[in-house]
């Protein structure tokens, strides 16, 4: 919002231009909405947010994790050859609405854990391979406008967990809201 207002105060866009961006940042819900809404106005290293241009996570007989507040971009490979990879999106910024994902596990595990309204879909690829038996899941129904991980996955003497953790409860003695 402070690029936004230095720009239109120096005349790099107009007062309508700047009430026109500022009502799409209100409803942006990815981070690469907002990106989109300032990337015209400054060079890339002065941009306030910076995307994550790595698009792998890869653990090879190690343990590889990530967690907290980062950007997942809108395409991210994924491997676990021997080792584990934990992807926990509970609290990342999703670039785009649709994120793909091309998750390999041989001999490894990859968990995923995604927050409650992000709809993950999955494509399984091992399926193809002979001998293979084929994913009886029908796929979920994304609601509109919400934000969809697409799984492409082949396991090979590995598992990929995906999951959405319930949140904390409450302890006994916690208060409630009145």
């Amino acid at each position: 919002m402070t690029l936004l207002a230095q720009a239109a105060g120096d005349g790099r866009i107009t007062l309508e231009e700047h009430a026109h961006r500022v009502q799409r940042a209100y409803t942006a819900r990815t981070l690469g909405d907002l990106a989109g809404l300032t990337d015209d106005l400054a060079l890339p290293g002065a941009q306030p947010l910076r995307l994550d241009n790595s698009r792998a996570v890869t653990a090879f007989f190690a343990t590889e994790r990530r967690s907290g507040r980062w950007v997942v971009p809108d395409r991210l490979v994924v491997t676990a050859i021997g080792g584990q990879v934990v992807l926990d999106l509970r609290e990342a910024l999703l670039q785009a609405r649709r994120t793909v994902m091309y998750v390999s596990a041989m001999g490894g595990q990859v968990n995923l854990l995604v927050p409650a309204g992000v709809t993950v879909v999955t494509r399984n690829l091992s399926a193809s391979l002979p001998g293979a038996r084929p994913d009886p899941q029908p796929e979920p129904v994304v609601p509109p406008g919400s934000p969809v991980i697409e799984m492409h996955t082949l396991t090979v003497l590995g598992r990929i967990h995906v999951r959405t953790p319930r949140p904390p409860r409450g302890s006994l003695f916690s208060r409630r809201p009145r």
